[in-house]
């Protein structure tokens, strides 16, 4: 159990300011064709290990806030519009974690 980097970093080469004059503007460093922005991490790790244990704690979560809700219910109280929230919450939580499980972007995927 691991992660691994599916694509390697590639160095970035910076332009070299030039003489600095006391009218002129500092210069920007940045490579000659990257973007002004770098881009932002993923907010998931996209490691195996990392999407197992987060999608299924989620769904363990998320059944457990249904069956919770659901107990009223089995000793024969009518289910008012509370434990409906909360049993769609719990839905919602389950369904969470199946999408983080399922991958459906095919984003954690080894190149190379």
């Amino acid at each position: 159990m691991g992660s691994f980097v599916s694509q390697p970093l590639e160095p970035v080469k910076f332009v070299a300011p030039p003489e600095a004059s006391s009218t002129a503007k500092p210069a920007q460093v940045t490579a000659p064709g990257a973007p002004a922005s770098p881009a932002q991490a993923p907010l998931f790790n996209n490691c195996w290990s990392c999407r197992v244990l987060s999608g299924s704690g989620l769904i363990g979560a998320g059944g457990y806030v249904y069956w919770m809700a659901r107990k009223p219910m089995k000793l024969g109280y009518p289910p008012g519009p509370g434990t409906i929230a909360q049993m769609i919450f719990g839905i919602s939580i389950a369904c969470w974690g199946v999408v983080i499980l399922s991958d459906p972007k095919g984003k954690a995927f080894r190149t190379g």
